[in-house]
């Protein structure tokens, strides 16, 4: 229950923002008009490209912007505090608690993607529904494995920003690696485009590397591109990845922290 306390304090810590989150909602369903307005006019020229369909084209793109805060996309999702705390000293405080220093963050990101996906993730995809004639699927069970990929989406993306937190470590600043592991998040994941778009074997890389597991795996789950033993492939895929993430994270974690420096003193 401990943890389960540190996600429900997350939780319950960005829900006090609420002008941000309406401000969120507000940003997420303008960007989702341009992005679906440009996307109107690609598969038009290119009905089938990328083996989607227009309306799953849209929907792609209003999965992006429900998940953009969630899986946190663009920014660090909260994990830049746990930077500052390495460099000012103060995590030699967390390392004293009770409690795993990468299951007390991971718990605190899973409340704040919970409240992201309900504030920032339903409003925008229900104005897409109202507005352009999205691929939405009818039947519970896509919507429950849909809910598991985006799950399993969110450790993964958890896993990366954590390995990048921790490389605070041995940087007197870790912005710009944050800078750097944002944009490749944004163009690897299928944020800017799907990754079923990109030519030839940059689609084939792209498509196995760990960001793909964030957004285009669950978007390729809600559009139906993915289903029966290629559903089941995809989940392994991003299960995969976040064990594998996870278990270096706490590689690196031990390594960082036999010996804790204070950053000037």
């Amino acid at each position: 229950m401990w943890y389960a306390a540190v996600a429900a304090g997350s939780f319950r810590r960005y829900a006090t923002y609420q002008i941000a989150t309406v401000a969120g909602v507000f940003t997420n369903t303008v960007f989702g008009f341009i992005v679906a307005s440009t996307y109107i006019a690609l598969w038009h020229e290119r009905p089938h490209l990328g083996g989607y369909d227009q309306a799953q084209a849209l929907t792609f793109v209003w999965t992006a912007q429900a998940l953009l805060a969630t899986a946190a996309l663009m920014g660090s999702g909260g994990l830049d505090e746990l930077q500052e705390r390495i460099r000012s000293g103060d995590i030699a405080v967390d390392l004293y608690r009770p409690a795993d220093l990468q299951l007390w963050w991971l718990s605190a990101d899973l409340g704040r993607a919970a409240l992201q996906l309900l504030g920032r993730g339903v409003a925008p995809m229900a104005v897409g529904a109202l507005a352009f004639p999205l691929a939405l699927p009818g039947d519970p069970l896509t919507w429950a494995c849909f809910l598991l990929s985006v799950l399993l989406g969110v450790l993964v993306s958890f896993a990366l920003r954590y390995l990048v937190a921790l490389a605070s470590f041995w940087l007197l600043d870790g912005t710009g690696l944050s800078l750097i592991s944002g944009l490749a998040c944004m163009f690897f994941s299928g944020m800017l485009l799907p990754l079923r778009v990109f030519p030839g074997g940059l689609g084939e890389v792209a498509a196995l590397l760990p960001w793909a597991a964030v957004l285009q795996t669950p978007a390729d789950v809600l559009v139906g591109v993915l289903s029966g033993g290629a559903l089941v492939r995809g989940l392994v895929f991003q299960a995969a990845w976040a064990v594998a993430l996870l278990a270096l994270g706490r590689l690196v974690q031990s390594a960082a922290t036999r010996k804790v420096v204070v950053h000037g003193g």
